[in-house]
């Protein structure tokens, strides 16, 4: 029997290879949006700078408007000199500076020609305030020490805040020295101020040693490189004998850590105050050594003459006039401007 041939097992088909996956495809991030940058905002137009001219209205009106009614072409004799003296001295100018005027008008001027009286009141008030007008110029002493005086609601205060404003206006680095400790309310406004400016303000206890804190403030200024120290005091002349020797320990106090300061003792005097700004300037200097004056609050008062009368009996130079509550109404003084302004439009108001 033949064996019959093996049965070959039919080849097996290979396994197909498994598919390859495709890498995935990268995913792109979307684009940020495009935000537009909001357009820039205009600059707001600058503050339109008030003319002295119509800060001193009150006081224009009340003193050279008057001249043409009170001579109004009558010779200047007898009834009419007694009316022009009594408008002088009416006008807060002080009784040396009223008389000085009066002689100046009798001497130059004739006739009832009242264009000529304000003429000749004019030229003989701008040779008083020329003697004065004297700008605020920095030594190179750093820190450069400014010491500030004056009565309680005389607007020492803010003007101690506006001037450090100018100085930091200029590019100086200015520390405050909140040195009224008496008043807890003349701190917080220092400190308010210095806030608004930008500035460091030294304070002590209320009701500490006012040396103290000048003495701090100005070790503080040489500690940290600041070019300017404004020192704010107490003002309570109703206790005169101990304000005298306060200032005088603060100057000693000042001096010894830093020779030559103060460099700057300003006095700060509210024209609405008249005649009285005479008597507290006699104050102050005797107690200080008053070297620069500051009249505040010319914007508001028919009084502004006494700024004549001050230059006048003490010849200390007028450093700034403030005219209004901005930083920017805080003027350096001008002999020129104040007199244009004081016979605007011939004194009529404005």
């Amino acid at each position: 029997v033949r064996a019959e041939p093996a049965t070959q097992p039919e080849p097996v088909a290979a396994a197909p290879p498994p598919p390859v996956a495709e890498a995935p495809a990268p995913v792109v991030a979307p684009p940020p949006p495009v935000v537009e940058a909001p357009a820039p905002k205009p600059a707001p137009p600058p503050r339109p700078k008030v003319r002295l001219a119509d800060r001193l209205a009150r006081t224009r009106s009340a003193f050279i408007g008057r001249i043409g009614q009170l001579v109004g072409g009558r010779a200047l004799e007898g009834d009419v000199l007694e009316e022009l003296e009594m408008l002088l001295f009416s006008a807060d100018l002080g009784v040396q500076t009223a008389e000085s005027l009066l002689g100046a008008v009798k001497s130059r001027a004739s006739g009832g020609d009242a264009d000529q009286v304000r003429a000749v009141l004019r030229d003989a008030i701008l040779e008083k305030l020329r003697r004065v007008e004297q700008p605020v110029a920095p030594s190179d002493a750093r820190p450069y020490v400014v010491l500030v005086l004056g009565v309680n609601g005389s607007g020492k205060t803010t003007t101690i805040g506006k001037l450090a404003a100018r100085y930091q206006g200029e590019g100086r680095r200015v520390v405050l020295g909140a040195g009224d400790t008496f008043r807890a309310a003349a701190i917080e406004q220092l400190e308010v101020w210095g806030e608004r400016v930008g500035c460091e303000v030294v304070k002590g206890q209320a009701g500490g040693d006012p040396a103290a804190v000048a003495f701090d403030t100005v070790k503080a200024a040489k500690a940290r490189g600041h070019d300017v120290a404004i020192i704010d005091t107490a003002g309570r002349l109703q206790t005169k004998a101990p304000l005298v020797e306060e200032l005088k320990k603060i100057v000693r106090v000042i001096g010894r850590d830093c020779p030559g300061a103060p460099h700057e003792v300003l006095l700060v005097l509210d024209a609405n105050t008249g005649q009285n700004a005479i008597s507290q300037a006699r104050i102050f200097t005797e107690a200080a050594g008053v070297t620069g004056l500051v009249l505040t609050k010319l914007d508001g008062t028919a009084k502004g003459g006494v700024l004549v009368g001050l230059a006048d009996e003490f010849g200390i130079p007028v450093r700034y006039v403030g005219v209004g509550e901005t930083a920017e109404d805080l003027r350096a003084f001008s002999a020129d401007e104040f007199v244009d302004a004081l016979f605007a439009n011939d004194g009529a108001a404005a």
